[in-house]
């Protein structure tokens, strides 16, 4: 079951950040899914690197840490979300 999902728009293309009851991280592109971290370890970490118009590229991260519940989701380094999800 999904706890959270949280889905950002990079010009044509979209890109969700899901976490589960039982803290696993997922990445989906256009509904593709890319990554998924489902590990014991204290921060789960997925990445990807999204390809758009003209060759143009950007690098998607989403950490989070389980404990906390804390998720900071980058692009290109840039935060475009840090939040705690509980």
């Amino acid at each position: 079951m999904i706890d959270a999902e949280l889905t950002f728009n990079l010009e044509h293309k979209q890109f969700v950040i899901r976490v589960d009851e039982t803290n696993a991280l997922e990445l989906y592109v256009d509904n593709c899914l890319r990554k998924r971290d489902s590990s014991e370890n204290p921060v789960g970490y997925v990445w990807t690197n999204i390809e758009l118009n003209w060759e143009e590229h950007r690098y998607v991260e989403a950490r989070l840490t389980r404990e906390s519940r804390a998720l900071h989701v980058t692009v290109n380094r840039e935060t475009v979300f840090s939040e705690s999800l509980s």
